[in-house]
C-alpha cells in the first residue's frame, strides 16, 4: 500500500527528502541549547564571569536563529511536498476512474469515489506532512535528547527508562482501540455523501412531494452516527494528554528529587540539573508528538487503504495494445449473445441474442421496462462486455478495436443525458472539439435545437448551468442530440432520446436524420410507436429475448406484444397517425 502511495510523490521527492533533513538540523541545534545553558549557569552565573555569560549568550542567540531558519525551511519544504503529493494523488485517482468501465463504477459507488477524492486524500495529505516533519522530528528529538541526558548523568537518566515504556505502552493501546472506529467513520462518510448527492440531484422531486422533513431526518441520522463515532474515538484520544502529563510530572519530580540529592553530594551541578529537566520535556514531548503522528497515521490508514483500492482497481474493459484503428462501416452483428451485469452466466438479463443490422439501416427497438433495450445497445460501444457470444461492428469483434476508435464511431443519446457547465457551443463541441460555427449550426439544425438557440440573447454563447438545469427537458435532449451528431458517427443510438420532445418536432428530427445521415446506422429505442413506425425494421424485446422482428405492418399482423402496445397507444390518443 505504501509503495502505491509513494509513487504519487514524483517531482516532489526533493522537498520530501529536504524536509526531514532540515528538521534534523533544527533538532540538533535545539538539543545543544540546554548544554550551553548549563555551561552558562555553572561557569558564568554561579562564578560571576560576565565575559563567559556574554559569549555563551551570543552563541545561544546564534543557535536560536539558525534553528529558526531550519524550521522555516522545513515548513516550506513539507508544505510543498504534501500539497504536491495530494495533487498528484488526486490526479492519479481521477485518471484511473476515467478508465473505469460501468462495471467498475457499479461496484464503487459515485458517493464513495467522491469521498476518496476529497476527504480521504486530505487525511492522507495531513498524515504525509506530519510524517515527513513530525515523524522525523520526534525520533530525532528523542534520540539526541536521550544521548545528551546520558552524557550529563547516566544514573539520573535511568529515570526515563522506567517512564518511557509506560507512556509508549499507553499510547499504543489508545491507537489500537481507536483505529477500528476511524474505519467505520469513513464508511459513514460515504453514506453521508450519498444522501447529500441524492438530495441535491433530486431536489425538485423532494420539493414537489414535500419530503424535506424526511430528507432532513435521513441526513440527521447519518450525522448523528458520525457524531457518535467521533465521540467514541475521542474518549480514547482524550487519554493521551493525561497520560503525557502524568509521565512528565513523574519524570520531573523524580529528576528534581534525585538531582537535588546529587547536587548536595557534589555529583551534579545546578546547570546540569536544569539541563536534565529541559531534556525531560524534550524527550516526553517528542513521544507526545510521535503519538500525534501515530494518531494521524491511524486515521489516514483507513483512508489510504480506500485510496489504494481505487488505484488498484483494474478496468474490466480495456482495448488491445494493437487494436484495430478503423471501423469499416456501421454494420452490427449479435452472435449468440448472453449478457449479465454481474458477469454470472447463470443470471443473465439477455438470452441467446442473434441479430444482424446492415450499415445505414434504421432499427426501432421497443419493449417493456426491464426487457433489455438499453442493455442491448450498451454492448455495441463496449460500455459493458458480453458474458458469452460476440458483438461485431463493421465485421470485427468489438473487443478487437482500439477502445477510443470504437467509441468515436458510436454516438449514444440517452433519455437523461448530461450537459456540463459552460456555453452551448462548449457543450456541443464535446462531439467534435474542432467543430466550426457552421458545423455547430448544422448539428443544431438537424436536432431542431436551432429554433430555441436563435431566440437566446447570446445564442451559442449562452451559459448552461451544471446538468442543464436552466433549459427545459426537451431543449436538453435536442442539445444532447446535436452534440452526438457532431461526431458524424457510423452508428447513432437514440435511447428514448426524444421522450421530452413533442411529436411534430420529433417527426422533423427523424426526417432530418433520414435526409442528412443516410449512411449512419440508427438504433432508436422508444416507448411511442410513432417514433419508430417508419424504421426499416422494428425489434420487439421481452424479458431479455427478441420476441419479434419486422416492419410496422408485419409486426401488427404477427406480434401480440407489438399489437397490444399499438392498440393501447391508439386508444389512449398517444399515436400520431401522421408520423
Amino acid at each position: 500500500m505504501l509503495k502505491k502511495l509513494i509513487a504519487s510523490v514524483r517531482e516532489y521527492k526533493k522537498d520530501t527528502l529536504l524536509s526531514p533533513f532540515f528538521v534534523t538540523m533544527e533538532v540538533l541545534l535545539e538539543v545543544t541549547v540546554p548544554m550551553i545553558m548549563a555551561d552558562l549557569i555553572d561557569r558564568g552565573v554561579e562564578v560571576g564571569n560576565m565575559d563567559h555569560i556574554v559569549r555563551r549568550g551570543i552563541l545561544l542567540v546564534a543557535l536560536a536563529l539558525c534553528s529558526l531558519l531550519f524550521g522555516v525551511l522545513a515548513a516550506r519544504a513539507s508544505a510543498r511536498a504534501s500539497a504536491g503529493f495530494a495533487k498528484n494523488l488526486r490526479l492519479d485517482l481521477f485518471h484511473n476512474i476515467q478508465n473505469f468501465s460501468f462495471s467498475n463504477l457499479d461496484r464503487l459507488s459515485a458517493s464513495s469515489l467522491i469521498t476518496r477524492l476529497t476527504t480521504d486524500v486530505t487525511n492522507v495529505q495531513q498524515a504525509f506532512m506530519m510524517f515527513i516533519r513530525m515523524g522525523a522530528r520526534s525520533p530525532a528529538m528523542f534520540l539526541f535528547a536521550m544521548i545528551m541526558a546520558f552524557r550529563i548523568n547516566s544514573r539520573l537518566a535511568l529515570v526515563y527508562i522506567g517512564v518511557v515504556p509506560f507512556l509508549a505502552g499507553g499510547l499504543a493501546w489508545i491507537m489500537f482501540r481507536s483505529y477500528p472506529i476511524f474505519e467505520r467513520v469513513f464508511k459513514t462518510y460515504d453514506n453521508l455523501n450519498l444522501v447529500v448527492q441524492e438530495n441535491l440531484r433530486g431536489i425538485r422531486v423532494v420539493k414537489s412531494f414535500v419530503r424535506e422533513d424526511h430528507e432532513v431526518e435521513k441526513f440527521s441520522d447519518i450525522s448523528n452516527a458520525l457524531y457518535r463515532f467521533f465521540v467514541k474515538a475521542d474518549r480514547y484520544m482524550a487519554g493521551t494528554m493525561p497520560l503525557m502529563q502524568a509521565s512528565t510530572y513523574a519524570c520531573m519530580l523524580l529528576i528534581s528529587w534525585l538531582g537535588a540529592n546529587m547536587i548536595i553530594a557534589g555529583d551534579m551541578t545546578t546547570g546540569q540539573l536544569m539541563s536534565m529537566i529541559t531534556y525531560t520535556m524534550q524527550i516526553l514531548m517528542s513521544l507526545m508528538m510521535l503519538s500525534m503522528v501515530l494518531v494521524m497515521i491511524s486515521i489516514s490508514r483507513a483512508a489510504a487503504s480506500r485510496i489504494v483500492e481505487v488505484l488498484d482497481e483494474v478496468p474490466t474493459i480495456t482495448g488491445p495494445a494493437d487494436g484495430v484503428t478503423e471501423v469499416a462501416d456501421g454494420s452490427i452483428r449479435f452472435q449468440n449473445v448472453l449478457f449479465s451485469y454481474t458477469g454470472d452466466a447463470s443470471s443473465p438479463c439477455m438470452f441467446d441474442t442473434d441479430l444482424s443490422i446492415a450499415s445505414g439501416e434504421t432499427i426501432g427497438i421497443i419493449g417493456g421496462t426491464g426487457s433489455g433495450k438499453t442493455s442491448l445497445v450498451q454492448l455495441i460501444p463496449r460500455l459493458y462486455d458480453v458474458t458469452k457470444g460476440a458483438v461485431l461492428v463493421g465485421g470485427r469483434d468489438v473487443r478487437e478495436y482500439d477502445l477510443t476508435v470504437l467509441r468515436d464511431s458510436v454516438a449514444i443519446v440517452l433519455q437523461r443525458n448530461t450537459l456540463f457547465t459552460g456555453t452551448i457551443a462548449e457543450n456541443l463541441r464535446w462531439g467534435n472539439a474542432d467543430a466550426s460555427d457552421s458545423e455547430l449550426e448544422w448539428a443544431a439544425g438537424l436536432a431542431q435545437a436551432d429554433e430555441f438557440i436563435d431566440r437566446l440573447e447570446l445564442g451559442y454563447d449562452s451559459h448552461i448551468e451544471q446538468g442543464g438545469t436552466n433549459v427545459s427537458g426537451g431543449q436538453r435532449q435536442r442539445l444532447c442530440l446535436a452534440r452526438a451528431l457532431l461526431k458524424r458517427p457510423k452508428i447513432l443510438i437514440l435511447d428514448d432520446a426524444t421522450s421530452a420532445v413533442d411529436t411534430a418536432t420529433e417527426a422533423e428530427i427523424r426526417e432530418a436524420l433520414r435526409r442528412e445521415m443516410p449512411g449512419t446506422t440508427k438504433l432508436i429505442i422508444a416507448q411511442r410507436i410513432s417514433s419508430i413506425r417508419d424504421a426499416d425494421r422494428i425489434i420487439v424485446l421481452d424479458d431479455g429475448r427478441i420476441d419479434g422482428t419486422g416492419t410496422h405492418d408485419e409486426l401488427l399482423a404477427t406480434n401480440a406484444i407489438y399489437r397490444e402496445v399499438f392498440e393501447s397507444q391508439t386508444k389512449g390518443g398517444d399515436f400520431d397517425v401522421n408520423g
